[in-house]
């Protein structure tokens, strides 16, 4: 481990154990010298992950707090979203799927199976692009601006089939329509013969962490049945992001 990645760690602990520590105080129990400490903490301090007093002693701050708070709903929501997802692939009888945003990708955490002949297989583990998803598509649609932008900018727009959207002006135009009605459709955008409608899932605070979506061959899930799933799907979304905290207004 770097060395000054593992002197942060110790101070960060050594605050969580001792709230008010100047950074002598630090510095003696770490055995760090005095201006390493200090230099640690002042960049801390200005990423607001420690906070210091009006007598120079230091706290931990509400960027960790914030931090800890986004860990501990994506540890929670794979067993809060459970229930929706049976509920979800036992009315549609097709593969639901359950995905987090990482970086520029979504995560596949969970997945229940059609109990269809003709269904879609999945892998809990896989990562996916965002732009062609519908998991991806309803997570960067309700992102703020300037991190769906960052998001974007980053990203290498591979084409997989011929409905594959790479031009960004379309994605854009497609993202603005997904939030207005609530839900994302992946027209075999992905794969051949596969469409998938996705739905954001928003923690206690309102920040869109995660999608989930129903999943099946073209021939089941139509451009005609497609707004009938998608207000299913939206709904059970709904549903997960209020067990996690959130509320409407």
């Amino acid at each position: 481990m770097v060395k000054s990645v593992f002197r942060t760690i110790k101070i960060l602990e050594f605050l969580g154990e001792h709230a008010g520590a100047n950074v002598t105080d630090i510095s003696k129990n770490l055995r760090f010298p005095k201006s390493t400490a200090h230099d640690i903490l002042t960049t801390l301090e200005q990423e607001n992950i420690v906070a210091k007093d009006q007598n120079n002693r230091y706290h931990l701050g509400l960027k960790l707090f914030e931090l800890g708070s986004m860990a501990q709903t994506d540890l929670e929501i794979r067993r809060i979203a459970q229930s929706f997802l049976r509920q979800l692939n036992s009315e549609l009888d097709e593969t639901v799927h359950l995905t987090v945003l990482e970086g520029d990708e979504v995560l596949y955490v969970d997945c229940l199976e059609s109990s269809k002949r003709l269904r879609t297989y999945s892998v809990i583990g896989v990562r996916a692009p965002l732009y062609c998803t519908s998991v991806g598509k309803a997570i960067l649609a309700f992102l703020e601006h300037d991190v769906r932008e960052k998001i974007l900018a980053h990203t290498t727009f591979e084409k997989f089939t011929e409905n594959t959207i790479i031009d960004k002006i379309f994605l854009e135009d497609e993202l603005h329509t997904i939030a207005q009605r609530g839900y994302a459709v992946d027209n075999m955008e992905h794969e051949e013969g596969l469409r998938c409608i996705g739905a954001p899932i928003r923690n206690r605070s309102g920040r869109v962490f995660a999608a989930i979506s129903v999943s099946g061959p073209s021939q089941r899930i139509t451009l005609g049945n497609v707004s009938e799933i998608g207000k299913v799907v939206m709904a059970q979304a709904e549903n997960i992001s209020e067990q996690l905290g959130y509320h409407k207004g």
